[in-house]
């Protein structure tokens, strides 16, 4: 009976009541959507570091990331490939010369970063060759092709088959060029990347920087999944403890501050929800409360105790609460559904978003259980907010309430 008689009181102003509700399902609206919306975008960037620019895991010598010396190479290169493959959880793992460079046409040259790849053994850690835009990966020339990025073409301003120099210090200090043929152009997410890197075949820079036989300066490691990314971190490092083991939160420690402010984010995001929600309902019951304590008084006169007229409050306040939150949760999921399908398109930032790595075209990720714990918050915050109204209609005086005019 109780249960009738509070969602009855919930609609005597209907008009109060609905605004309550609308306030409670546009503030879920944009926190649900935006938690998706955070969570996609900072997926979306890890993705790309991880498959696209770094993999999980690099392993090289230990002083070699301080200044890309060329003679910091590792020896022995195919065994330790081998070795790490048979690592449980790793996907794949491939070699990589890094060199610093200018490249150069007869018009302009700037400077770069190459990565000598094995490109059979590359597809397997890297998804550059699912971002060629135009020509092929690594096919089509036949002799020192290489892959840039569209950015880099553009300043270049050169096609496929186009020739352009490299320029190298080789093995023993000298200064040395190779002309080199575009094979394919690739354009990612992050142009500051696609200006910068360009990818050449590991014989053919080796050769021309005389390099040994079998050996890199960098093994790129992909996982099955990022769960077992800092015990297969170690594993490795005790494998080969020459040499330096690195993951993507070192590698990138932007990316893993980004990682964790995200859940940060989306507390924060909750909590200032469930604020306005908690003074809204305040508000709300307490001018109830007020307006009805002639009401409540001849109610507790004619029998009903305390302790159902706490309950009658707090009800009122749940179901405006539990109302308004689950039209603004299911709205938000509905937003954010299809979103998560066609993309939220940000192209007029498209621009400045690309130079700092981020796609213009943003897929919100749906998370089950932040929509399970927003909706039992909503009611708990409801529950709360109610708390002292439903103690201030306590402290009625019966007599004095029916007096009351």
């Amino acid at each position: 009976m109780i249960w009738s008689i509070s969602w009855r009181n919930v609609w005597r102003n209907k008009m109060r009541s609905l605004v309550v509700v609308i306030a409670v399902s546009i503030g879920l609206v944009a926190g649900v959507f935006s938690s998706f919306f955070m969570k996609g975008w900072i997926n979306q960037r890890l993705a790309d570091v991880i498959n696209t620019e770094m993999a999980h895991i690099q392993v090289h010598k230990p002083k070699f990331k301080e200044n890309y010396e060329l003679n910091y190479l590792i020896t022995n290169t195919s065994e330790k490939v081998s070795e790490i493959n048979k690592i449980e959880g790793v996907l794949a793992a491939s070699n990589r010369i890094i060199i610093n460079s200018m490249v150069a046409t007869a018009e302009t040259g700037t400077g770069v970063k190459i990565v000598g790849t094995v490109p059979e053994q590359e597809k397997q850690v890297s998804n550059i060759h699912e971002k060629i835009i135009e020509g092929k990966y690594f096919e089509g020339v036949t002799r020192n092709p290489v892959v840039i990025g569209k950015k880099l073409a553009d300043k270049l301003d050169v096609r496929i088959r186009n020739k352009i120099i490299i320029t190298v210090q080789d093995i023993n200090g000298d200064v040395i060029s190779g002309a080199f043929r575009v094979a394919g152009i690739y354009k990612t997410s992050n142009t500051a990347y696609d200006g910068m890197t360009i990818f050449v075949r590991n014989s053919d820079i080796s050769r021309l920087c005389s390099l040994e036989e079998n050996t890199c300066h960098e093994l790129a490691i992909l996982l099955e999944n990022s769960n077992n990314l800092e015990s297969i971190t170690d594993e490795i490092s005790k494998l080969m403890p020459e040499l330096k083991t690195e993951n993507w939160r070192t590698l990138s420690p932007e990316m893993g501050y980004m990682d964790e402010l995200m859940g940060v984010y989306m507390y924060m995001v909750v909590v200032i929800i469930l604020l306005a929600l908690c003074f809204g309902i305040i508000n709300t019951m307490l001018m109830v409360v007020l307006e009805r304590v002639k009401e409540l008084g001849m109610l507790m006169a004619v029998g009903m105790n305390k302790l159902r007229v706490f309950s009658m409050i707090i009800l009122e306040s749940i179901f405006l609460s539990f109302t308004g939150g689950i039209i603004g949760i299911i709205f938000g999921y509905l937003i954010s559904l299809y979103f998560s399908k066609v993309g939220l398109d940000l192209s007029v930032w498209g621009e400045g978003l690309s130079a700092m790595g981020f796609s213009p075209i943003i897929y919100p990720v749906i998370d089950f259980e932040t929509l399970i714990i927003t909706s039992a918050l909503v009611i708990l915050t409801g529950i709360i907010s109610a708390l002292y109204p439903a103690f201030k209609a306590l402290r009625l005086n019966p007599a004095e309430s029916i007096r009351t005019e």
